[in-house]
């Protein structure tokens, strides 16, 4: 059971057994906490302990807080395997999200909500990390789509539930909770005793390492994170405060977003490999832009509910198109580089994570259309930056001005 299995060994094991499957598993198994969890949480802060815009703000910035601190995952990986530390993680994350309800005040939930955000930053700090590892690059935009398919079909049945059974049942935001973070702990469980420990192709650089080659990366992902707390914080936030949608109003726009994206994530990542990852992610940057644009005019020229739920579904699909952005460095990296990079690039991607939710939050009680016209802004510089990644991304073209700058490889 605890005996390394080398990943190019695994294709003799049960199917249900191999590197890929567990992927999977998790990929089922993390949306059941994290995702009920974002569903109840705008209705379940100003329900039970009166949030406004400040604090859902000071919120989410603690809660991206260990986001910020996922480099410490280099240091962790010395002593603990990253299949094992990411399935520990996975488990906090569900014993935090099944008791969240215990804690209705802002010094309660900014507790828990720290503890279980420690759970899910470093298992998707390692989760990234393993798939780069464990997938071979052709099929990697075709696989990492189905992976996004079946964390959207987890998240499906979850939202279907709370969506269909909260008014008949009278579902309360503890028994949901205890369910949700129950499951996932459960399931965590079971990944760590019924799974081999797989060996990578190639052993992961145990250190910070920080390479000039990968600036543009770096780049993007600090734009990315700066970007997605706008969506993630202040999009569902804006549903509930300005259109005044119940739970279950909530989770049904949710559900529609989850079964488009089950059918969309496998064809955005065939467009990928397709494409490449310098169109794919044009074309995703010039859509957010234009969503958050739109999202202004709902303040500015009071559009209406429906214009709103549709910009939040295309905004959802859009983000589904950041498997670019993964892939892309995949192309680019050497081998051994890409566990130390996923914790430090996670490390950048939070940067602005941590210090937009707070900041904004404030902007929010003023104008909430500055907070979307800002990120449209964001949108376009990433947009800008995407122009410098090549056709054909590699070691040594990791820019357009790589050939020009004689970049080595190893650099």
């Amino acid at each position: 059971m605890f005996k390394p299995v080398p990943t190019e060994a695994a294709a003799s094991l049960p199917l249900w057994r191999r590197p890929t499957t567990l992927l999977f598993v998790m990929a089922l198994t993390m949306p059941i906490a994290f995702n009920t969890w974002s569903a109840l949480l705008n209705n379940f802060v100003i329900e039970a302990a009166n949030f406004d815009g400040a604090d859902i703000g000071l919120l989410h910035t603690v809660r991206e807080i260990p986001g910020f601190l996922a480099i410490g995952v280099i240091a962790v990986i010395l002593f603990v395997r990253e299949q094992v530390l990411g399935l520990v993680s996975l488990m906090m994350l569900g014993v935090a999200t099944a008791v969240t309800a215990w804690f209705p005040s802002l010094g309660g939930l900014l507790t828990i909500t720290l503890l279980s955000s420690i759970g899910f930053h470093y298992y998707e700090t390692v989760n990234q990390s393993l798939q780069l590892q464990w997938l071979p690059k052709l099929q990697a935009p075709q696989i990492l789509g189905w992976l996004v398919a079946a964390g959207s079909a987890a998240t499906l049945v979850v939202y279907s539930l709370i969506a269909l059974l909260w008014e008949p049942l009278g579902l309360t935001y503890n028994i949901v909770f205890l369910l949700a973070g129950g499951t996932t702990t459960v399931l965590a469980i079971f990944c760590l005793l019924a799974y081999p420990q797989f060996d990578a192709p190639h052993p992961q650089t145990k250190r910070l390492i920080l390479r000039r080659r990968y600036w543009l990366y770096y780049a993007l992902q600090f734009m990315a994170g700066a970007r997605r707390q706008i969506f993630v914080v202040f999009a569902g936030f804006m549903m509930v405060e300005k259109f005044g949608f119940a739970v279950h109003e909530l989770t049904s726009l949710y559900l529609i977003n989850l079964m488009i994206n089950m059918i969309a994530a496998p064809l955005l990542g065939r467009a990928v490999a397709r494409f490449g990852e310098r169109r794919t992610l044009i074309f995703e940057y010039t859509g957010l832009a234009l969503v958050f644009a739109a999202y202004g005019g709902l303040y500015w020229f009071s559009w209406g509910v429906v214009l709103a739920g549709t910009l939040y579904v295309v905004d959802h699909i859009l983000f589904g198109l950041a498997l670019a952005l993964k892939t892309y460095f995949q192309k680019i990296a050497d081998p051994s580089d890409i566990a130390p990079t996923a914790a430090v690039a996670f490390t950048i991607n939070h940067i602005a994570a941590v210090v937009l939710p707070v900041t904004l939050g404030l902007l929010w009680v003023v104008s909430p259309a500055a907070v979307f016209a800002l990120a449209a802004c964001m949108a376009l510089i990433s947009l800008t930056l995407s122009l410098l990644i090549p056709r054909h991304p590699e070691p040594g073209n990791e820019t357009i001005f790589s050939k020009w700058q004689g970049t080595a490889p190893a650099e």
